[in-house]
């Protein structure tokens, strides 16, 4: 959990060197839990995106980072710092609070934040939770939203901003 959190930038990079090295030795999966998706991009074949403790996105790294079908892993990509942009550009917060982990929301945790919640129609985000479902080759994400809005809505709206 976290292994290379608050650390110099140089023992970090020490650490993920060793953590290879391990996986290598012992031909070992390595499960990493962070919010640190630099450490992430670094180490990962494979991602598992949660929010309020369910999984909302899963897939390999490079789908999940360039081709994300869930509103929480498009914030978690808008929130990372960028140095190439404007300072008012240089990140997106995802608005509101994480939701209490004892009184989840009904539905979709990540309803209360989502500015698509109400793309679905009938309130179906704040009613019934939504599965993963595969939304590529090994790629799944668990939103109401259909696959062809998600495209849109990331194509249009969300990877120009990033």
């Amino acid at each position: 959990d976290e292994p290379t959190t608050a650390l110099d930038v140089t023992v970090q990079a020490q650490i993920l060197d060793l953590i290879r090295d391990l996986q290598k030795e012992f031909g070992s999966a390595v499960i990493v839990i962070t919010h640190d998706l630099g450490v992430v991009a670094e180490l990962a074949d494979d991602l598992l995106v949660m929010y309020g403790g369910r999984c909302v996105e899963r897939g390999p790294a490079e789908k999940v980072f360039y081709e994300p079908r869930h509103p929480y892993t498009w914030g978690l990509l808008g929130s990372m710092p960028r140095l190439d942009r404007d300072q008012q550009e240089r990140l997106i917060p995802v608005k509101g609070s994480p939701p209490s982990l004892i009184n989840l929301p009904s539905g979709c945790a990540f309803n209360p934040r989502c500015p698509y919640a109400d793309v679905p129609k009938d309130d179906v985000t704040r009613t019934v939770r939504p599965e993963l479902t595969e939304v590529g080759s090994k790629h799944w994400a668990a939103c109401h939203m259909s696959q062809e809005q998600r495209e849109r809505i990331w194509t249009e709206e969300i990877a120009p901003k990033l």
